[in-house]
């Protein structure tokens, strides 16, 4: 075997340089997506849960069905917050957020009231 320890390279254009492609070609299997598969229908499912739990925690405005008032979650210490009205302030403790589902409590006369919030039925506010 002889060594080629000698050897230059000359007039070779864009060695060493890496050519990043810009058209989104790794992502593409080659085939079309069904849309209303199983397995698409979960991952949208699972895409809007997401967005909507993401909305509600970082403090969105939103509002019940059939109202018009707005209110925020707003983080306390913890993994607890509460709920405040725009207007009146504070609404609710919240002691639980899942999901879909954010689960919280008030005293109203004195008697505890508990307060149960399904994430997919609220409207936010943009």
């Amino acid at each position: 075997m002889t060594k080629l320890n000698k050897v230059v390279l000359k007039n070779l254009p864009n060695v060493g340089v890496l050519v990043a492609k810009v058209d989104n070609r790794v992502n593409n299997t080659g085939r079309p997506v069904n849309k209303k598969s199983a397995r698409q229908a979960r991952l949208a499912k699972q895409a809007f849960y997401a967005s909507v739990n993401e909305k509600f925690v970082s403090g969105n405005a939103f509002t019940l069905k059939g109202q018009t008032e707005q209110y925020t979650y707003k983080a306390t210490a913890g993994k607890c917050g509460i709920i405040k009205s725009v207007v009146t302030g504070y609404v609710c403790n919240v002691e639980y957020v899942g999901r879909t589902k954010v689960k919280g409590y008030t005293f109203v006369l004195g008697k505890q009231v508990n307060v149960e919030l399904n994430l997919k039925t609220l409207n936010f506010v943009s």
